[in-house]
């Protein structure tokens, strides 16, 4: 069981809001179009400060746990380029202009936390007062794998969301971005701009993401602390990385069949871990090192030949994937 003090609890939050903060102000601060350049120290830097965590945390609570921090990571990193897919398509779904992106990617980081923040708290009590809820999640990961899958060269379809249909409904809106404000005045009236709507679609995002992801993470590790950091660090880069790999995603063609196979392999870990628990203890447990080994191993093949797929076939364009069809809607 690994023990996690107030202290240390507080000193990780205040570290990860105080990386926050500098963003936020930083978006703020020097509205600008990002540049590769910029974007590859940032990544850099945040995959350092992520990797230099894990080393203390590994170093001061053991390689297990170690292990455990690097799956859940690596995880919530591969799930987080999927997020990005859907950003990328948001952000050209509204034309969104350049100046603004790193605003909107700051919000959907920070609300992203908040949301599994909570996500976290009420599974790890969850687990810990009734573990039929492993084969609950492992139920959902499969579930939400097989959806991916069959809808793996589709996109989201942003602009029929229920969620953006009822803003729109309900808040009359802008054509232009007005200098980046959500709300303005016309006339005397209050009106939203379409960057509230696009919050709102990054907001809405974010929550199926937050569902998908949560479960992913505890099939990996059973420790909150480990599964609050895993999603932190691979989080808070994600607006670097946003504006590093978005000209790159459409390559990576196969990235949905492979986290979708992900997803089920986890799941199927905690229908197993379930089992061992509530059944019989001679049912096999799939152990941290074989999982951290599996994800890296599908994450390099999948993008392996996503690479060589495109190189062969210039025409191939990746999608994120959608968890439910709607070419029909669209007809």
């Amino acid at each position: 069981m690994l023990e996690i003090s107030g202290l240390t609890w507080a000193m990780t939050i205040g570290v990860i809001v105080a990386l926050l903060a500098f963003d936020l102000v930083l978006a703020a601060w020097r509205p600008h179009r990002i540049g590769f350049r910029e974007a590859t120290v940032w990544s850099v830097f945040y995959i350092a400060v992520a990797i230099g965590f894990g080393v203390w945390f590994a170093s001061a609570h053991g390689g297990g746990f170690g292990a455990e921090y690097f799956a859940g990571y690596i995880v919530e990193k591969s799930l987080s380029v999927d997020n990005l897919f859907v950003f990328v398509i948001i952000m050209t779904t509204f034309l969104v202009p350049e100046e603004h992106q790193h605003k909107v990617l700051t919000f959907g980081i920070v609300l992203a936390l908040i949301m599994r923040g909570i996500f976290i708290a009420v599974g790890a009590t969850l687990l810990s007062l009734f573990s039929f809820m492993f084969l609950l999640f492992g139920l959902l990961l499969i579930f939400t794998a097989v959806q991916l899958f069959r809808h793996r060269d589709e996109d989201p379809d942003v602009e029929n969301n229920v969620v953006v249909k009822t803003a729109r409904k309900l808040l009359p809106v802008t054509d232009d971005y007005v200098g980046g404000k959500i709300f303005t005045r016309v006339d005397g009236k209050r009106f939203a701009t379409p960057l509230f709507v696009v919050l709102v679609a990054i907001g809405g995002v974010d929550l199926l993401f937050a569902l998908d992801s949560i479960p992913a993470v505890f099939g990996v590790t059973e420790e909150p602390y480990i599964v609050f950091t895993a999603n932190a660090f691979a989080l808070l880069g994600l607006r670097a990385l946003f504006f590093l790999v978005k000209g790159l995603l459409d390559r990576l063609v196969y990235l949905s069949a492979g986290l979708a196979i992900i997803l089920a392999f986890i799941g199927v870990k905690l229908i197993l871990h379930w089992a061992h628990v509530d059944i019989s203890a001679s049912v096999p447990e799939v152990p941290t090192p074989l999982s951290l080994g599996v994800i890296i191993a599908i994450l390099v093949i999948v993008t392996v030949a996503s690479l060589v797929k495109t190189r062969n076939d210039p025409s191939a364009k990746a999608h994120p994937g959608s968890l439910r069809g709607h070419r029909d809607e669209d007809k």
